[in-house]
């Protein structure tokens, strides 16, 4: 029996486009150089595909510089699939570029329809619920709106508050298996993860908490030894991949990509 939290068959993605150099960013660090971005998403896709994932490369979308991010636009779980509404307006059309290509891969689509906004990237999948932290990106509304789809399905959805100065909630935060999670000390002094198992990011290592278990694999940003080395005695297999244009981005290992199991 399959674990639906990290074990998965599928996963979408889509092409940096030559736009990105405009993308948003809350800090202004610098333009991403082009020729590295895509050098460390082809990279990303390969170590993927090398768990034996079907992984599906979307074209990239030059009217839309941040749609390489395609985790924002959907949730994707075993009942089906859910559409976000971005809260950065430039982003919306994203969600329509994104449709078809889940079309083919779930029967049920459901729709986050407003006035509320949410994110994908706030979004946290764990063994016994559905973590959602409340962000500029990810409001009240929007958070009511998805525990009204999910209840549905069977889930519990548990709203949390994601630190001001946090663009998304999983920038801090990722799963590590269906009771584990990897995070930042700053985000779990809030409580939210209470009766978790935790994993804490190293001192000055923050920016490695956004990681993603993909099978038997943790992908995780490179530049962080002694994270990655926590990662390793404590039995996960870790594969770093280069995250320095992306990060200029406000972009981590979790937001490149849609990961679910045929259904």
């Amino acid at each position: 029996m399959t674990d639906p939290t990290y074990e998965f068959s599928r996963a979408i993605t889509r092409q940096p486009a030559a736009s990105a150099v405009d993308g948003l960013r809350a800090h202004d660090i610098g333009a991403p150089d082009l020729s590295q971005l895509q050098a460390d998403h082809d990279a990303y896709v390969s170590a993927l595909r090398a768990t034996g994932a079907e992984v599906t490369v979307l074209p990239s979308l030059n009217e839309y510089p941040d749609a390489m991010f395609v985790e924002d636009t959907a949730l994707c779980l075993p009942q089906g699939a859910v559409v976000m509404r971005p809260g950065a307006p430039s982003r919306l059309g994203e969600v329509a570029e994104m449709e078809p290509a889940l079309t083919g891969h779930f029967k049920d689509i459901r729709r986050i329809d407003g006035p509320g906004f949410i994110e994908g990237g706030d979004i946290l999948v764990t063994g016994r619920e559905i973590l959602v932290g409340r962000s500029a990106r990810t409001d009240a509304a929007g958070v009511a709106e998805l525990a009204g789809i999910v209840s549905d399905w069977g889930h519990r959805l548990r709203e949390v508050d994601t630190p001001g100065d946090i663009l998304h909630f999983k920038t801090d935060c990722s799963l590590l298996d269906a009771e584990t999670i990897l995070t930042t000390k700053r985000l779990a002094a809030s409580g939210c993860f209470e009766g978790y198992r935790l994993i804490y990011t190293a001192q000055g290592e923050e920016a490695a908490a956004n990681t993603i278990r993909f099978n038997d694999v943790v992908l995780m940003p490179g530049g962080f030894p002694r994270t990655a080395e926590q990662l390793d005695q404590a039995g996960y297999k870790v594969v770093e991949i280069n995250n320095s244009e992306c990060a200029k981005l406000d972009g981590g290992m979790s937001c490149l990509s849609l990961r679910f199991s045929s259904v």
